[in-house]
């Protein structure tokens, strides 16, 4: 309402960017919390550890449409809080749009099929490539998958971000690259 396209597709983008942070926070401290009771054991299970027992599981990807519905009014409550009555559809939306990027992406990493074929170095270990190393620039799917699945099959506690790799940046927890460790 009496907001300017550039307005508007500026508070779209700062609600991405709020879901690049609600995803880093989510997973960081909800999803690889440690446990110490069963009952939390067994939530931590139901929420996200059945996905990295199962990582290729494809019915395991992505949060239950009903649970994500139910989730979303908290969300939209505390969009509310932090903006405008003019811009919280806006900020809401963008919000919206970056959680249905990271759900897309996020299947594609463990399902897609890249159109290049991958290296040898990528089936077989993590190549740091996410960070500048040996292959320069390959394809975004190709490090977004290669990052990812290194997170779930050589250093769970770093690189939790799926869409991006801003807040492992900043929060210092990129992880290392295998190779880099090689050749010391």
């Amino acid at each position: 309402m009496g907001h300017t396209i550039p307005e508007v597709a500026i508070v779209v983008a700062l609600g991405i960017f709020a879901w690049t942070l609600v995803e880093y926070t989510l997973y960081r401290f909800r999803f690889h919390i440690k446990t110490k009771t069963y009952w939390g054991n067994t939530l931590h299970y139901l929420l996200h550890g059945c996905h990295h027992k199962h990582p290729m599981d494809g019915l395991r990807l992505v949060f239950p449409p009903t649970t994500t519905t139910i989730l979303l009014y908290p969300f939209w409550n505390m969009i509310k809080l932090f903006s405008t009555p003019t811009t919280a559809h806006a900020a809401f939306g963008g919000g919206l749009l970056g959680y249905v990027m990271y759900d897309v992406t996020h299947y594609y990493v463990h399902h897609g099929q890249p159109t290049i074929k991958f290296p040898k170095i990528l089936r077989d270990t993590p190549s740091g490539i996410y960070d500048g190393g040996i292959f320069g620039n390959v394809s975004w799917s190709l490090r977004r998958r290669e990052y990812h699945l290194n997170h779930h099959f050589w250093v769970e506690d770093k690189g939790y971000e799926i869409t991006s790799f801003f807040c492992d940046k900043v929060f210092g927890t990129l992880p290392p690259s295998k190779l880099a460790g090689k050749s010391r």
